[in-house]
């Protein structure tokens, strides 16, 4: 990863335009082709980035970064007026991002009660190996049907979202062309019940405690 505090400009254009005054910024060069430009405010966000796969070019005075996007092509222009520092760094291979205790002990807890994913599920398999990425449960059903089960401590879109991914490549497999998608967690948002339903994912919410036996299911009333 290549690091650059420098007082530069920064211009972008292609979808809009947008233009960064001269001022002091950190330049986020990574090796899959990531451009972030930060300033010393707005939290981890950056004020202006661009995703790989990208082109980048390096010329006296100038960073410049181009990215397709359909017919057209993003541009990211960084003029460099001054240079403060310049390191870059091996970071080495990557760790896989591990589980919090909650997601990991729920995955635990549900891989072996995978009924409580889905009336008749029975599991096949933890940490199902796809290409991008292993998917937490993959189960079959009384139909013999294929489930991929994604489990996080909070259903978000971003979890509909990465269980959608994975489902793009299980199903590339004949065999598992008909796979459907459950995403399991202790809370999912009402953005993400909205988008999983549109996706035909389903969802469903487990109580760790409950599954595990800790406490007894709270009990719900139904009107007449």
């Amino acid at each position: 990863m290549r690091l650059i505090v420098a007082r530069c400009e920064v211009r972008y254009s292609g979808r809009l335009s947008a233009i960064l005054p001269e001022a002091l910024r950190l330049i986020m060069v990574k090796s899959d082709g990531s451009v972030m430009v930060h300033a010393d405010h707005g939290g981890y966000k950056p004020s202006n980035w661009m995703t790989p796969p990208t082109v980048i070019e390096e010329e006296e005075g100038a960073l410049v970064v181009r990215k397709r996007a359909g017919k057209s092509e993003d541009r990211l222009e960084i003029r460099i007026a001054e240079v403060l520092s310049d390191v870059t760094h091996d970071m080495g291979e990557a760790a896989a991002l591990e589980k919090d205790g909650v997601e990991a002990d729920l995955q635990e807890a549900l891989a072996g009660a995978p009924e409580w994913c889905g009336e008749g599920f029975r599991l096949v398999r933890r940490e199902w190996p796809t290409d991008i990425g292993p998917v937490d449960l993959m189960c079959r059903d009384d139909d013999d049907g294929w489930i991929a089960v994604e489990i996080k401590r909070v259903g978000t879109i971003d979890a509909v979202e990465q269980l959608t991914r994975y489902l793009e490549r299980i199903r590339l497999d004949p065999a598992m062309a008909d796979c459907r998608g459950v995403l399991a967690a202790q809370v999912v948002k009402p953005q993400a019940r909205v988008l999983a339903e549109a996706r035909d994912i389903l969802w469903v919410e487990v109580d760790l405690e409950v599954l595990r036996g800790e406490r007894e299911p709270d009990l719900t009333l139904f009107a007449a």
